[in-house]
């Protein structure tokens, strides 16, 4: 027993040898323009059908000294951007995120980055590379709830899972946190929770909703089109970005990488807005913005407001050697 068993594990440990492995480099690179959130989509792969992605590439050891400087360099050549601030997000290593069915290309780990920018206003450069910048809630429409609750819950995502959770206490239940209620009568978007993207995403995907379970071989069934689907895990990465910067609203100052240098308080409440999918109440964020002391005035006032002018303000950076926590707490949505 103890020569089979031996032999098993040596027999393993040949194969695993074989198994090429490659690390990938995935950014979601994101920007607000005119009071929309977008990601940087990466130019045509060459290959016929092939959905959207993001900017991407392997890591070369021999080339690139941090997992970071890669990505830049990867940034760069694909998208002729210079990008500011970028953390790291998660690992993603499933095999069906990362392959076809039958696929015997390198399992790819792909390591996921968030980065902020601004998107500029010569995108000559952008355009050479076939990159550009699109909304990100045409990736994800269920997660834009500035005008209210998208109809797109109620018409075809709540039928679908509650009957796929039919039965099944545990579905129900991730079905009733991810969406505010566990069957399609449930539609005053209680205890709708921003910040759980990703999870949404991974029911959608479990449950066969969604383009990307038919790519992987899964038992799917799509109804319809539930967003447009990006090529291997990127839909993934993309939802763990969105998630990330939602939360990091909330304890630091991260949507200051999204402002320009100036500007006005109505500026900075739709840009939050935009991110956090969220309608906000006028007074009361500006009652937060000024309790946090996250903004200092200019003494100068923006004329290009269609209205009467509006006084300009600057991040304060001095709050970040002041409290430890330094962000926009925004109520939790009921």
């Amino acid at each position: 027993m103890k020569g089979t068993r031996s032999g098993s594990i040596s027999s393993e440990r040949d194969v695993s040898r074989l198994t090429p492995i490659e690390i990938g480099l995935t950014t979601a690179i994101v920007a607000v323009t005119d009071e929309e959130p977008r990601v940087l989509v990466a130019g045509e792969t060459g290959q016929k059908d092939e959905p959207a992605g993001l900017p991407s590439g392997a890591f070369d050891p021999l080339s690139h000294r941090t997992f970071e400087i890669g990505l830049r360099e990867w940034v760069t050549a694909q998208t002729a951007l210079d990008i500011g601030y970028v953390e790291q997000l998660y690992t993603f290593g499933d095999r069906g995120r990362h392959a076809r069915a039958g696929d015997t290309d390198p399992h790819v780990v792909s390591v996921g980055y968030l980065a902020l920018t601004r998107e500029p206003e010569n995108v000559q450069g952008l355009r050479k590379t076939g990159a550009s910048f699109q909304p990100w809630y045409r990736f994800f429409p269920w997660e834009d709830w500035r005008n209210g609750r998208p109809p797109i819950i109620d018409d075809a995502i709540l039928p679908p899972l509650a009957k796929w959770a039919h039965g099944a206490p545990g579905r129900n239940e991730r079905l009733r946190l991810c969406f505010g209620g566990g069957n399609t009568s449930s539609s005053d978007g209680r205890v709708w929770d921003e910040e759980k993207v990703l999870e949404r995403y991974e029911l959608l995907y479990e449950a066969g909703l969604i383009e990307e379970a038919c790519r992987d071989g899964r038992v799917a069934q799509v109804h319809g089109r539930l967003g447009e689907s990006m090529r291997l895990d990127h839909r993934r990465i993309l939802a763990t970005a969105i998630a990330r910067l939602r939360g990091k609203l909330k304890y630091r100052p991260v949507v200051f990488e999204l402002m320009p240098a100036e500007f006005t308080l109505t500026e900075l409440q739709r840009t939050v807005e935009a991110i956090s999918g969220r309608h906000l109440h006028k007074q009361n964020f500006r009652r937060l913005v000024e309790g946090t002391e996250l903004v200092e005035p200019t003494g100068e006032v923006a004329t290009a407001t269609g209205g009467r002018p509006a006084a300009l303000f600057r991040f304060r950076r001095e709050v970040m050697q002041e409290r430890h926590a330094p962000g926009l707490r925004l109520g939790v949505r009921r």
